[in-house]
């Protein structure tokens, strides 16, 4: 486990949101196994958010992730392609995405995908569970490394 890091307000957070490398150990699990471990990724960290884990597409188990039509747009990494997160106990719809080709400032995220960590059995950041953000659009990561109040739950759209 790493050492203690600081508490984070995400209210200090930029916008438009910071890329930064982390080190933390992340452990995903799904349908009763581990579907992906890493200690390299990238957190993207913006105003009023918790931060959002992008895990190298190698950090997953074979087969976990299958790609899926459709795209969003973020207005600051640009198009968004989608995975279901499969195992063979259990599927979550669109519970991953990507930036193939990202907005300038991004391209450290290319090859790396994002997951929703609410419909995931349990995240884990450096041992600690997470908890998901409130909201459909947004996969922040909460633990007790940051701080709010997060957007994302009711009368939070418009801040």
């Amino acid at each position: 486990m790493i050492a203690s890091r600081p508490v984070e307000n995400v209210w200090d957070y930029p916008r438009p949101p910071s890329i930064e490398p982390s080190d933390e150990n992340i452990i995903v699990e799904l349908g009763g196994m581990r579907i992906a471990w890493t200690s390299t990724t990238f957190r993207i960290c913006e105003t009023s958010h918790p931060p959002t884990y992008y895990l190298p597409m190698d950090a997953f188990a074979a087969g976990v992730l299958r790609p899926v039509r459709g795209a969003t747009w973020c207005e600051w990494k640009g198009a968004a392609s989608y995975f279901d997160v499969v195992t063979p106990e259990r599927t979550v719809a669109a519970g991953a995405w990507t930036y193939r080709t990202p907005s300038p400032g991004y391209a450290d995220i290319v090859g790396h995908v994002g997951i929703y960590p609410g419909p995931m059995d349990r995240c884990l950041v450096d041992g600690e569970v997470v908890h998901a953000q409130e909201g459909d659009l947004y996969g922040g990561w909460i633990t007790s490394r940051v701080s709010g109040p997060f957007k994302g739950g009711p009368g939070t759209f418009g801040w």
